[in-house]
């Protein structure tokens, strides 16, 4: 994965949108992942940080390791992590595709939100599968774009959802990918793979979920696509700004709002 290829970019405000998503999301995703005493765990693109502080605080005992090719995010990284003291943490700067370790190095590996960014997804598994020890875990969470649901509906806000999808798609990657993650695991060799789908759903009765997900990790995720959406010529402004609007609209009182995760767990077989 190049650094290009990552369709939100590496913003200031992209990094906080990051860190809301995960905090958000730590219960619905993140809270069965833990890792033994001793483990060492990789985490294959971390990018600023954002979910290796949730799995560290999780398993504390637990040793990992945190790769990713920009070098701007593992700075953004390693500094959450000393700010969260997670001394169990540590980062490197380097491609997914060819990762410095031996074979059957890793008792566990963890990949969120970074497969939808890759030109080949399955090679990608392939070469992480290479570093896992046999009879050991990996955990793969991804999301997918055609699982929004919404209410009012609003097919300008269809619209900047499509936008970004197929921006993903132009820079070689797939926003659809979670409908797809088991028949792409198994095909990679993992072995054992159970896929369940997480959802969140939410409205008024929940502010709170209702600013940190709807508002501030969703609709800011689509709208920070906007600039490249319009100068591409997909959309106009005033198009994609009355799609903006449609997706705030399901935060007001009598909005709803739905999406679809799906995590993935398998692991090396004893034979490989």
């Amino acid at each position: 994965m190049s650094e290009r290829s990552y369709v939100h970019g590496y913003s200031e405000s992209e990094a906080k949108r990051l860190s809301v998503q995960a905090e958000t999301l730590n219960e619905l995703l993140y809270g069965n992942t833990v890792y033994p005493l001793g483990s060492l765990v990789l985490e294959a693109g971390c990018g600023v940080g954002a979910q290796t502080s949730i799995i560290a605080t999780n398993s504390p005992g637990a040793r990992i390791i945190s790769i990713d090719i920009s070098g701007e995010s593992l700075a953004a990284a390693r500094k959450k992590a000393i700010a969260g003291k997670n001394t169990g943490a540590e980062h490197l700067k380097c491609d997914i595709f060819s990762i410095p370790f031996a074979e059957c190095s890793f008792d566990h590996i963890f990949v969120c939100f970074v497969l939808e960014h890759l030109h080949d997804p399955r090679e990608a598994l392939v070469c992480l599968l290479r570093l896992l020890k046999p009879g050991g875990t990996m955990t793969v969470i991804e999301g997918d774009h055609g699982s929004t649901f919404f209410y009012p509906d609003s097919q300008e806000a269809k619209r900047t959802i499509q936008c970004l999808i197929d921006l993903q798609a132009a820079a070689g990657g797939d926003a659809l990918l979670g409908r797809r993650l088991y028949p792409l695991v198994t095909s990679a060799g993992v072995k054992d793979v159970v896929v369940s789908p997480r959802t969140m759903y939410v409205d008024s009765s929940d502010p709170a979920l209702v600013e940190a997900f709807t508002k501030g990790t969703f609709t800011a995720m689509v709208e920070g696509a906007g600039e490249e959406a319009v100068s591409s010529g997909m959309i106009e402004q005033d198009a994609w700004d009355a799609g903006i609007r449609g997706l705030y609209r399901t935060a007001e009182d009598d909005g709803t709002f739905c999406y679809t995760f799906f995590k993935a767990t398998g692991k090396k077989g004893l034979g490989f």
